[in-house]
């Protein structure tokens, strides 16, 4: 019985520690997303709001406003992951270090909660291709 209850509180512990440190380098595309993953073509930037990373679908009004993960979103208050999300993909390094950047592309997005009309929608960036930034 000991043995049982120090298995779980380490197991519980474990689970914890994931949660606060480590969820950021959790993908974006997990099981239960994937059948809501589409790849669109947009503009993502970074700049002054909650959340600071928003992507627009260009052809379209829709904003996302982008989380590292699902777990990122949903406990979004302690972990303030929709300041700086982990983007799963690699940015250009011509990149302004401070202040607002924007760059082009073609990104997969897993939405993180339902689309209202009229409302940014969380989502999460699995994989983005064609970067481009502007020339200022």
């Amino acid at each position: 019985m000991l043995r049982w209850l120090a298995t779980f509180v380490v197991s519980l512990c474990s689970a914890r520690a994931l949660g606060k440190a480590d969820y950021r380098q959790q993908p974006c595309k997990s099981d239960e997303l994937v059948p809501t993953c589409v790849r669109i073509h947009g503009r993502l930037e970074y700049g002054n709001g909650t959340p600071s990373t928003r992507l627009w679908q260009i052809g379209t009004h829709h904003v996302y406003g982008i989380y590292s993960n699902r777990y990122g979103f949903i406990h979004d208050d302690p972990t303030l992951d929709n300041e700086t999300p982990e983007l799963h993909f690699r940015l250009p390094k011509d990149l302004p270090d401070k202040g607002g950047w924007t760059v082009y592309g073609d990104f997969e997005i897993c939405p993180l909660e339902r689309h209202t009309e009229g409302h940014m929608q969380a989502a999460c960036i699995a994989d983005a291709t064609h970067i481009v930034v502007p020339k200022q």
